[in-house]
């Protein structure tokens, strides 16, 4: 008897569970980089700041220290954010992690049963053929009046 079609149904399933879950963590696995990219430029806004106001400190420009200052709280309150954000989004990738990781574990058990369908079906199929050989020689040797060993 060969593999139902319900295991069939069962593997395809899985397989594009796992593909969607895969998706999903590749996504956010995209975002969290984009957010690490955004801290890496918020630190750079804030080194400009800080030169800005040194350079304005040396020759005395009062609106440019403003500037440089503002600017260097500015980052540092984005980057306070994009740290939280960070935070979040690291968990949602661990998460996803977790459920594409089951589902390819879903997947390979289904695959499994599929396989150990297929190994049965195949020993069925040797075990008839062997029985359909010795009824074969059984009739064979029957009709030549010979006995069966």
């Amino acid at each position: 008897m060969p593999v139902s079609r319900a295991l069939r149904r069962l593997l395809r399933i899985r397989d594009l569970e796992e593909e969607q879950c895969r998706i999903a963590l590749e996504s956010a696995q995209g975002e969290l980089n984009r957010l690490h990219g955004a801290l890496a430029a918020t630190t750079g806004r804030e080194r400009r700041g800080r030169r800005i106001f040194e350079e304005s400190a040396r020759s005395g420009e009062l609106a440019d220290r403003f500037s440089g200052l503002e600017e260097t709280r500015a980052a540092e309150r984005i980057a306070s954010l994009l740290a939280t954000r960070i935070e979040t989004s690291r968990e949602d990738v661990d998460r996803l992690r977790e459920e594409f990781l089951a589902k390819r574990v879903e997947l390979r058990q289904a695959e499994t049963l599929i396989k150990e369908a297929e190994a049965a079906d195949s020993v069925e199929a040797a075990r008839k053929a062997q029985l359909a050989l010795d009824d074969w020689y059984r009739t064979r040797l029957h009709a030549r009046g010979e006995r069966f060993p």
